[in-house]
């Protein structure tokens, strides 16, 4: 990516440079009718277009001096808009076409806006490549993101020592969706949160803590603002949030949170594992037993239902054809995130048969471990379901509840194998005693691996194993 330098203008032009893409039109109008005294703004600009084989899918991240709203205690910042995610060319070049009454590319483009320090005359460029990163998972995964969603990123947004090491991601509140040639596009803000904010997220929902964000000036304020140099928590600003709204929330709500990508594993202990079906290998003649298509989409959706404020409690079924969209405002994924390039339907579906198992072994790392009780608390006490999805293979782990239509887990056999999707319900009494033995997984920072749990008469085991166990791949 090249350093900032001025957005290109033409004599004669109109509102619009002469040499710009039709689809940056409407983007490039919405920024002038926030910043109409600021034409010309610094950008941060890649060096080889990413339809040119270059690694930054964002053409470039326009920054704008935003004075902010005193009145509403909005304090001055930097706003930074991105430019690729939405098709700007319409010669299918980077995205498909599909014309103007759907969205333009991923139907987005990402914003952030972070707190101008006193004395900054220019803005800060690292959140041009924060927004680069977020781009390149989108494009490499065709994964959408909507307004809630949370961002697991690990570390200090700009690699300082800061607090802020994760993303909630909401609608921008000035820029408003436009009608380009090439689609609709909205514009979607990136706001950055403690680990602690991130994981109320989770156990409760995304929209949520924004909105307590909102009420809190230095934590983010009306506009959710970022400020990297924020040492408090919102819980930690206002003790009383945790309990009167987040814990209350969570036991009215439960977990907006129907699964994650994770290093997880499962046995199935009623058999040897030198069987020819045990789960770690299951074959047919030469071919390793993949996740089907079918079975992948209901997975899928499994996902997506639970990032819906008002989902049902139900798996969907297996459907015959994919379903491109998403129900109600969420954006389409353009293509099935939990396949993985080996997940291909190498076993016609209908040879796959659902197996019932007497005894089962979970194993977990440390992180998705940390995420049970979530998983019990959150979701199966609300009568919905949680998916573990593996990230290094083509395993899935389903928990339902009783209250959850369509699983092949039943209360008789409750646990159920789908090749290698595995789905246990749990009792309502079962959970709740899960909940009582596995209470120091609420303090993830005390964890000493191996972790391990163990309920005979309910033939469960669960482990909580290092990272490097899930790496090899003789686990």
């Amino acid at each position: 990516m090249e350093a900032a330098a001025p957005v290109p203008s033409g004599p004669a032009a109109g509102p619009f440079p002469p040499l710009f893409p039709p689809g940056l039109h409407g983007i490039y109008g919405e920024c002038r009718r926030l910043y109409p005294e600021q034409p010309n703004p610094l950008q941060v600009t890649a060096i080889l277009k990413y339809w040119l084989g270059g690694p930054d899918p964002l053409d470039y991240v326009s920054m704008y001096r935003n004075l902010g709203n005193p009145t509403q205690n909005v304090p001055e910042h930097w706003h930074y808009v991105s430019f690729g995610l939405s098709d700007l060319y319409g010669d299918n070049r980077v995205h498909e076409f599909t014309g103007p009454d759907g969205p333009s590319g991923f139907g987005f483009e990402l914003t952030f806006r972070l707190k101008r320090e006193t004395g900054e005359s220019a803005p800060p460029t690292w959140p041009a490549e924060l927004m680069q990163g977020l781009a390149r998972y989108v494009f490499q995964s065709e994964n959408t993101f909507c307004s809630g969603d949370h961002v697991s990123w690990h570390s200090p947004l700009d690699n300082s020592e800061s607090r802020i090491q994760h993303m909630l991601l909401s609608e921008d509140p000035q820029m408003q969706p436009v009608q380009t040639p090439f689609g609709v596009v909205t514009f979607l803000q990136i706001v950055g949160v403690c680990t602690e904010e991130l994981h109320a997220a989770q156990q409760w929902n995304g929209q949520g803590i924004l909105e307590l964000l909102r009420t809190v000036p230095v934590a983010g304020g009306p506009w959710l603002i970022t400020d990297m140099r924020r040492g408090e928590t919102i819980f930690e600003i206002d003790p009383h949030l945790q309990q009167d709204r987040v814990d209350k929330g969570i036991e009215t709500d439960g977990s907006n949170l129907s699964g994650v990508s994770a290093k997880c594993a499962w046995d199935d202990l009623s058999r040897p594992p030198e069987d020819d079906e045990d789960s770690r290998s299951i074959c047919i003649g030469t071919h390793p037993r993949r996740l089907s298509g079918k079975d992948t989409e209901q997975i899928r959706e499994t996902l997506r239902r639970g990032l819906e404020i008002n989902s049902k409690p139900i798996l969907p079924p297996i459907n015959t054809q994919r379903q491109n969209g998403l129900n109600n405002d969420r954006a389409p994924s353009r293509k099935d995130s939990l396949e993985s390039d080996s997940s291909a339907a190498i076993i016609p579906h209908e040879l796959i048969r659902t197996r019932q198992l007497e005894s089962v072994h979970l194993k977990f790392n440390q992180e998705s471990g940390a995420l049970i009780p979530l998983c019990l608390r959150g979701r199966l006490l609300h009568g919905r379901h949680f998916t573990y999805k593996s990230i290094t293979g083509d395993t899935a782990i389903t928990f339902v509840s009783t209250g959850v239509e369509g699983a092949f887990a039943t209360e008789e056999h409750p646990y159920a194998a789908h090749g290698p999707w595995l789905q246990i319900l749990l009792t309502e009494e079962f959970v709740e005693r899960m909940l009582e033995d596995l209470d120091d997984l609420n303090s993830p920072e005390e964890f000493k691996l191996p972790m391990e749990y163990s309920w005979p008469e309910k033939k469960l085991k669960v482990s909580i194993l290092p990272d490097t166990v899930f790496d090899n791949p003789l686990h």
